[in-house]
């Protein structure tokens, strides 16, 4: 247990990015993830909204606890608080922790995008947040705390992402992607702030760190101004391809209900 929790530091070596040992431990997580939101989405998708609100509701204590468990072990492990400054929800894949208890927690419009923001992020977040965690990997062993748990918190997001879609519950509706806009540019200049404050690299807006984005760093050489700014206008330019392609998809779907009838 000293040793999967890296007290004193890990003896093991990381097995490093895209080994064997790597791409079987997160495929294994994402099979998990995809299996259970496909049975719990089919099941409850002709529930009621509050029945479909409970799985939502696990997710959120779910991925919030176990965070919350690693941030408590990693400045034990540093006995220092230091670590907190490190782990806020700034990154694309931890605005999930804030995203989803509002999903299941409030209602209305914000509930109504929050909802749209887990489903369109959430999948993205699982894929890039576990094939994709090149800085995790090539720094810890793979099954130790600190990628465990990252493996855990990423594939809740993308369970919750395809529960969302397969249960019926987002509504993904025009009007409300000015909302998911909004929380996602907030979450961005939030992030860089506090990457010049801290320093630190949250939404990784000051480089790749390893991750597919340095395909963005290395397009602009680096630019302090125009790759930060890249980073974000792909996220916008993906939240109106992802709104374009619900509304395709079930214009498609209610075309083919009416030839049926």
């Amino acid at each position: 247990m000293k040793e999967f929790f890296g007290f004193g530091g890990y003896t093991r070596p990381a097995e490093g990015f895209l080994s064997w040992q790597h791409l079987l431990f997160v495929g294994s997580l994402l099979i998990v993830m995809a299996l259970l939101a496909i049975w719990l989405g089919k099941n409850r998708k002709h529930r009621t909204d509050r029945e479909k609100n409970r799985v939502l509701i696990a997710a959120a204590l779910l991925i919030d606890g176990f965070e919350l468990m690693k941030i408590i072990v990693l400045c034990l492990r540093s006995e220092s608080t230091e670590p907190i400054l490190r782990n806020l929800p700034l990154f694309l894949c931890s605005i999930q922790l804030i995203a989803i208890p509002m999903a299941a927690f409030t209602k209305g419009r914000v509930r109504e995008a929050s909802l749209d923001f887990v489903c369109i992020f959430g999948i993205l977040g699982a894929v890039f947040g576990t094939i994709g965690a090149g800085q995790n990997y090539n720094a810890y062993p793979v099954l130790s705390m600190d990628n465990v748990v990252s493996g855990i918190t990423h594939c809740i997001s993308g369970f919750a992402s395809l529960y969302i879609m397969i249960a019926g519950m987002a509504g993904l509706k025009k009007e409300n992607i000015g909302f998911t806009f909004g929380i996602l540019v907030v979450s961005c200049v939030a992030a860089y702030i506090a990457n010049i404050t801290i320093p630190y690299n949250y939404m990784f807006l000051m480089a790749g760190d390893g991750t597919p984005y340095d395909i963005l760093y290395n397009l602009v050489n680096g630019n302090k101004v125009f790759y930060p700014l890249l980073v974000v206008a792909l996220f916008l330019i993906y939240i109106v391809l992802f709104y374009r392609a619900a509304r395709f998809v079930s214009r498609k779907k209610q075309r083919a209900e009416e030839t049926v009838k």
